[in-house]
């Protein structure tokens, strides 16, 4: 499976949030989206998932992403937005089991064994076997989170989109979910994380695009897309930089 994006822009009102983008994107991919706030990080996102108008073209395996049906789409790209938010106090595994909906399942309760083991495959990945039964409005913020992503990871789509995935979680926790979508490029999937974790971006994913006032202004492996000079550029800091077990440590320090 591979996504790209050709001359990608995306206006909203008067602004122009993305400008001119190009990715080419392939499967077993971990793929890092950085970049300021309001450097059209989430914009891009919106726009793989068919959120958002755009000019240009995105398309997955050559075929345009208008050309889906919806149904078609979430069976193949599986999105996790920013926030996490609840409205129904549904059991966490039946928010769980709504990833299988685009395959079919309707009724949480009565799933397929092939949906069922999709769900329980999801759920232990995450470590949110224990929040089974737990009403989705009773969890923290951190727990929410990690059942979002549990839904994300039982579509079992080729393409796995995510916003800030580790944004309200605790250390370990952040460390467990990039470690997951790590887990999922490594078993073929192409996985694209918005993140402002420069240090898990460097440590986790293969290629690193960063996004400065909807312009990419770098694309590469870690090393070469989190340089210096870039960082100096776009985000105007210096960063610690190191390694360890054969991936690179970098810590924004000044």
């Amino acid at each position: 499976m591979t996504l790209r994006l050709a001359g990608v822009s995306i206006r909203l009102g008067a602004r122009n949030v993305l400008s001119g983008v190009d990715l080419d994107l392939a499967a077993g991919t971990f793929v890092a989206i950085v970049g300021p706030n309001g450097a059209g990080k989430t914009s891009a996102l919106r726009a793989m998932v068919g959120e958002l108008p755009f000019r240009g073209t995105i398309s997955l395996d050559g075929a345009p992403l208008s050309g889906l049906t919806r149904a078609e789409r979430a069976r193949r790209i599986a999105y996790l937005p920013q926030g996490h938010v609840a409205h129904w106090p549904l059991p966490a595994r039946d928010i769980v089991a709504l990833g299988r909906m685009p395959h079919g399942a309707a009724d949480p309760a009565r799933l397929r064994p092939a949906d069922a083991e999709a769900v329980d495959e999801a759920m232990r990945v995450t470590e949110t076997e224990t929040l089974a039964g737990r009403p989705v409005t009773e969890l923290s913020g951190g727990e929410r989170a990690r059942v979002a992503l549990a839904r994300v990871f039982a579509v079992r789509a080729p393409v796995i989109l995510a916003d800030e995935p580790t944004a309200a979680l605790d250390p370990r926790h952040q460390l467990d979910v990039s470690r997951a979508l790590r887990s999922a490029a490594d078993a073929g999937a192409l996985v694209v994380a918005v993140t402002h974790d420069l240090g898990l971006a460097a440590r986790f994913a293969d290629l690193v695009a960063v996004l400065a006032e909807g312009r990419l202004a770098a694309i590469g492996s870690p090393e070469d897309a989190l340089a210096p000079g870039i960082l100096s550029r776009v985000f105007g800091i210096e960063a610690f930089r190191a390694e360890n077990e054969g991936r690179p440590v970098l810590v924004p320090w000044s």
